[in-house]
């Protein structure tokens, strides 16, 4: 698998010593994910059931599941907020009280349908799958702002681009030599599109990210790029 991180959660599953490792080193998201549910500091028992979650993450995490960090982040949230519901049982505490410094109350925290928490999640997650998408991309020597500048600007380029996508999600032998070679197999793409060897080059990281998102579960990131084809006329979902 070319993701380091999914990498190591195949090889952390039933491993407690690998496992606490990955902990380890991902303690500081960890720590961000407590903090986004109490602004007001993270104690240790919820530090704590939020590892729980990450470890639990791991053991049951499937490629299917979609980004890891993402996946993570939804089961550390509930792993917490059934800690939150177990505290409220037994404290007079009201849910009604302010969590956040704010208006937002534990009650807020705790409806799974409430608008907050559903806010909560989704930006979690895309946090979550930015992160994770950034760690991939150094592997491959690549970075988000290197996307932002080589990203085409002209309509000419962009149908390349779309061209480009479709033909490689309709051939995935052309994506697992990107992950294998960890370059943009430009020969094979000009064969199979067409399009022109300067307009690749040209636009060489931005193809090799749009490849990495479409073959490794980054679903939000994927559906903004997917919808952003449709809406000009291109690639199919």
């Amino acid at each position: 698998m070319a993701d380091p991180i999914v990498h190591r959660i195949a090889e952390a599953k039933g491993n407690s010593v690998l496992a606490d490792q990955l902990i380890r080193d991902y303690l500081p998201f960890i720590r961000s994910q407590v903090a986004k549910l109490n602004s007001d500091g993270t104690d240790g028992d919820e530090l704590s059931i939020a590892m729980i979650g990450f470890h639990e993450a791991i053991e049951s995490y499937q490629s299917d599941r979609g980004a890891f960090l993402s996946y993570a982040s939804v089961v550390m949230k509930n792993r917490m907020i059934d800690y939150y519901r177990s505290e409220a049982r037994h404290q007079t505490v009201s849910l009604s009280t302010p969590i956040h410094g704010d208006d937002l109350t534990l009650e807020d925290s705790l409806e799974d349908d409430n608008h907050h928490a559903e806010t909560f999640e989704n930006r979690t997650a895309t946090e979550a799958e930015i992160k994770e998408l950034s760690a991939q991309l150094n592997d491959f020597g690549l970075s988000l702002t290197d996307i932002a500048d080589d990203t085409p600007k002209q309509e000419r380029t962009l149908t390349a681009a779309q061209t480009v996508l479709q033909y490689v999600r309709e051939h995935p032998d052309i994506i697992q030599t990107l992950l294998r070679t960890k370059k943009l197999p430009i020969k094979a793409i000009v064969e199979g599109t067409g399009v022109n060897k300067k307009i690749l080059e040209r636009h060489r990281k931005y193809l090799m990210a749009l490849m990495i998102i479409f073959s490794n579960g980054y679903e939000i990131i994927r559906d903004h790029i997917g919808l952003t084809f449709i809406k000009e006329g291109g690639v199919r979902q």
